[in-house]
């Protein structure tokens, strides 16, 4: 499964490439075209949070907002934590990382976020990301940028 997550990340990397040119010249949103990540600096009850985002036609066409633990295994697939964290907060990481994630692409990141009842770590953590990866986009630093975690519980 890892194999074709990277595989899916690959293509989606080069398809934004193609189709955008990466240029270096901004639109009128200030974004210049490319693919742009950003991650927490370290792990959080096990898991690392980050964003990646893809810019064309000076535009945000996709999010992906998701966390992994130490073997990779991405946060959003993990069945039991699901079960163990949505009777809890009432939601759960599939939920609220497509939610934050559509939120973000629909407003192109320019307004705030809507923080969602069980998941305001995650929102503001990803908030932290999302702005981290607008300054990346309107520099065009397709660099991976590491943004601070609020503090390390490991």
């Amino acid at each position: 499964m890892k194999k074709y997550k990277m595989i899916g990340l690959f293509l989606g990397f080069i398809l934004c490439f193609s189709i955008s040119g990466c240029g270096n010249n901004k639109g009128e949103t200030g974004l210049v075209d490319g693919y742009y990540t950003a991650t927490m600096s370290d792990y959080s009850f096990g898991w690392k949070e980050y964003v990646t985002i893809c810019v064309m036609n000076h535009k945000i066409v996709s999010v992906e907002y998701n966390a992994r633990n130490k073997a990779g295994f991405i946060k959003s697939w993990d069945s039991a934590y699901m079960r163990n964290m949505n009777p809890v907060s009432g939601t759960y990481p599939n939920r609220y990382t497509r939610d934050y994630a559509a939120q973000f692409l629909e407003k192109q990141g320019m307004e705030e976020i809507d923080m969602l009842a069980g998941a305001s770590s995650s929102g503001g953590n990803f908030q932290k990301l999302t702005a981290a990866l607008l300054k990346s986009a309107q520099a065009g630093d397709t660099e991976i940028q590491i943004v601070e975690s609020p503090k390390s519980e490991e």
